[in-house]
């Protein structure tokens, strides 16, 4: 994992432990809330992890009785082993082993993010995380302004949180830290939303960063 991509990441989880107006954070206040979040993605890895072990142990589970109710088995003497026995369709199997796939994913990233975050020789990550925070702390009326204006038909306080703390990291390194390439910030943006918010949010939140980077011309 790319250290700037874990750190867009552990800004999302900084962003959504604020519990009081921006400002009124230190950078003390942040380092904390890092540890918080660093936590809370090692505790939500451990939580993901547990729950691909049982959808593993509920596929062996179903696998054995299958093969001990395949009519091959059932007509065998109760003390001799069983059969290898054929498997049904394909597409039986491949939905449960994509979802377990997918949360075994999401459970590594947490981990590396958290090991990302605590190694010495990665504090980068955990630096240009905090960068994000303070360079929103100082526009964060001119970005939410933002993203109200080009939030067309939408209420700026019925956004979902998560749409509108991912809108705020991508417009804060777009605009005033200026050091990733816009096709990378608006990627990563868009995955930051695939992973944690509603399925409509990736085109909205991609519509509103098209229009902040035509009218300020970023390239």
């Amino acid at each position: 994992m790319q250290a700037r991509r874990a750190a867009r990441e552990l800004a999302f989880i900084l962003f959504s432990q604020f519990d009081k107006k921006i400002t009124n954070y230190s950078k003390e206040n942040l380092d904390d809330i890092i540890l918080k979040s660093v936590r809370i993605l090692s505790s939500n890895a451990k939580d993901e992890l547990k729950i691909s072990l049982g959808s593993l142990l509920d596929m062996r589970n179903k696998i054995d009785d299958y093969e001990a109710e395949h009519e091959i088995n059932l007509n065998r003497p109760l003390e001799a082993a069983n059969i290898a026995v054929p498997l049904p369709l394909t597409s039986d199997m491949t939905g449960r082993i994509d979802e377990m796939i997918e949360v075994a994913e999401k459970a590594l990233l947490a981990l590396e993010i958290a090991e990302f975050t605590t190694l010495e020789s990665q504090s980068d990550v955990q630096n240009y995380a905090i960068t994000i925070a303070e360079a929103y702390q100082k526009n964060h009326k001119e970005i939410d302004d933002m993203i109200k204006q080009y939030s067309t038909g939408w209420d700026f306080d019925r956004l979902v949180k998560m749409d509108k703390d991912i809108l705020r990291i991508a417009i804060s390194e777009l605009l005033y830290i200026k050091e990733a390439p816009m096709k990378v910030v608006v990627d990563e943006a868009l995955e930051l939303a695939k992973k944690y918010s509603t399925d409509d949010s990736a085109t909205f939140i991609n519509g509103v960063l098209a229009k902040v980077i035509v009218d300020n011309g970023i390239q």
